[in-house]
């Protein structure tokens, strides 16, 4: 059985929402993950921040590209160890429907090649899920801020 991290010591990690004219606008996220627990875990990370709204989960690749197609979201949270199409065959599919959205892997795999094959799709940061308590918002603020992401530790 996995075990999370608690969510301590995210309070102060700042998630600037996207400014849209002159008004402030929520970062519309899309959550792709198979194993429920986790996708729940994720939700409850995200909601410490108000300005980072889930607009939609998916479950497999194939799910995901839809949900991405459909929804435009501005970040996709996308896990590699997926059904019907794993992580990095959906990114590169995502790219071409979504390309304006920025993708973070959040995954337990963390061998170099499956790093490098994830950039290489067009993600824009990396999340070892055992990290994800501490640096998920990390992640998503570096991100936003047209900045890569990598775990530490990799």
């Amino acid at each position: 059985m996995i075990k999370f991290e608690p969510l301590s010591g995210m309070e102060n990690v700042q998630v600037r929402p996207k400014k849209r004219g002159s008004s402030v606008s929520l970062v519309r996220v899309l959550v792709v993950e198979d194993f429920p627990p986790f996708r729940q875990f994720i939700g409850s990370a995200l909601a410490r921040r108000s300005d980072l709204q889930i607009v939609g989960e998916a479950a497999d690749g194939e799910e995901a590209v839809q949900k991405a197609k459909e929804l435009q979201p501005d970040l996709i949270l996308l896990d590699i160890g997926l059904p019907t199409l794993n992580g990095i065959e959906a990114a590169q599919q995502i790219r071409q429907v979504a390309p304006e959205s920025k993708i973070i892997f959040v995954t337990q795999e963390s061998s170099t090649d499956v790093v490098q094959k994830a950039f290489n799709s067009g993600a824009h940061g990396y999340v070892v899920k055992t990290k994800a308590a501490s640096e998920l918002l990390a992640a998503a603020e570096a991100v936003l801020d047209g900045k890569q992401f990598l775990s530490s530790g990799l």
